[in-house]
């Protein structure tokens, strides 16, 4: 009998994003195409396609990596340059990859990709041990909270899966984790390119009892990572169909950005502070009697309360931040460096505003964790805390606490280019 695709079954899957990082040449994109290859993700054409450039290349084995390389300039130097996102789903969970680059210069590229991730995950040499390259993306996996992560020690068939070898990088990096906000660490040994450990369990890592990646990446707990106790609503659209079958619906649309919402909870609109309760909960597929962080969906009203984009809506006893003068830290995406005292446009959930760059506390080394208080030039990848005055209060967490609200990104006025991406503290 076929098997019949469930398009419902598929839209209600869980979703995870994760985050690729390592060195260059630690095999991330191996391992990518492997999990691909592996999990059936892929075309027997494509396949077929790589494993012809393998061969004209002379490689003993089908090079995987190519099934990621996309760019022409990746795949001459062999290297990944920018964010790639690679899409692939098991029958337990859909999954979207952050392939993100491993050198200095492309930091951003990694702060890009990895800032809506719920899980990171590191690649470790079992020849080379912990690199400067894992502390950084160790650090900025930290920074950018993410909640999971995974060391994969790969190539262990290049030192004959030696138990000392990936015990030894295991101490390694727990000791230096351990001056770093990471929750939920977890080492599995790994060869990418034999597929060891990856989906299929190995047999030449007896002394290994812990799970295969793919079986770790469909089985840990994410749905807590969001915000369930904060409710966040921050309007998108206002909904006025103005038909003779709607004629007098208004509904607010968005998404979800922490909490849960109820048919019947009391609720309050900022900045207005006005209070009701809420009337529907719709969606495109009918009315719910509830909805929660991050699903998207049109919340009405009882009460007709002007609220336009921009506006959030939340409970009147759990109630965000309000305020312009504003600590973050900032990672900066452009050539052009920070200008002290300049002004540019800032984008916070829906709303738009302005702000002015009023003071740089410190630059961060992101080798070291040392802040640099004497150095306020701040340039392309540098990662600094800094303090902003917005034109209008924002309503906002901190970002350890929802990494929705607490995120905001700034643009250059000019050019319209967004320079600079903003955790609030």
């Amino acid at each position: 009998m076929e098997d019949t695709f469930d398009s419902a079954e598929y839209l209600n899957m869980e979703l995870m994003r994760f985050t690729t990082a390592g060195s260059v040449d630690d095999g991330k994109s191996t391992l990518i195409g492997r999990l691909l290859y592996d999990s059936k993700s892929i075309y027997e054409d494509q396949y077929e396609a790589i494993r012809k450039t393998s061969e004209q290349k002379g490689e003993e084995y089908v090079n995987l990596a190519l099934l990621t390389d996309g760019l022409r300039a990746e795949r001459e130097q062999g290297i990944t340059i920018d964010v790639a996102y690679r899409y692939f789903s098991t029958p337990r969970r859909k999954f979207i990859i952050a392939d993100t680059p491993g050198h200095i210069q492309y930091t951003r590229n990694m702060v890009t990709g990895a800032s809506s991730a719920n899980l990171a995950l590191i690649l470790v040499d079992a020849r080379h041990g912990v690199a400067e390259q894992t502390r950084r993306h160790a650090i900025i996996a930290s920074l950018l909270q993410i909640p999971h992560v995974v060391i994969c020690v790969n190539k262990m068939d290049l030192v004959n899966f030696d138990k000392k070898v990936f015990e030894d990088i295991e101490n390694d990096f727990r000791k230096f984790a351990s001056k770093l906000d990471v929750k939920d660490v977890r080492f599995i040994p790994i060869s990418a390119l034999m597929g060891d450990n990856v989906v299929d369990r190995s047999t030449k890592t007896p002394w290994y009892e812990g799970p295969t990646l793919l079986y770790l990446l469909e089985t840990v707990h994410i749905a807590s990572d969001s915000n369930h106790i904060d409710c966040r609503f921050p309007v998108q659209y206002v909904i006025r169909p103005q038909s003779s079958e709607y004629h007098d619906y208004r509904g607010y649309a968005g998404r979800i950005a922490g909490g849960v919402f109820k048919k019947g909870d009391k609720v309050m609109a900022l900045p207005s502070g006005f209070t009701t309760r809420i009337k529907s909960i719709d969606t495109y597929d009918g009315s719910l009697n509830e909805a929660f962080a991050p699903m998207s969906v049109t919340i009405t009203l009882e009460d007709e309360i002007d609220i336009s984009r921009g506006d959030m809506i939340v409970r009147e006893n759990n109630l965000p931040t309000s305020g312009q003068d504003l600590e973050v830290m900032v990672c900066w995406l452009t050539d052009k460096p920070l200008q002290l005292g300049g002004k540019y446009s800032i984008k916070h959930t829906t709303r738009n505003a302005r702000c002015v760059i009023k003071e740089v506390k410190y630059k961060l080394n992101i080798n070291t964790l040392h802040r640099n208080e004497e150095d306020s030039s701040i340039g392309l990848n540098d990662i600094a805390r800094i303090s902003i005055r917005t034109t209008t209060p924002l309503f906002y967490d901190s970002y350890r606490r929802n990494r929705n609200t607490g995120s905001l990104i700034i643009i250059d006025e000019a050019t319209n280019v967004t320079v600079g991406a903003a955790m609030i503290i």
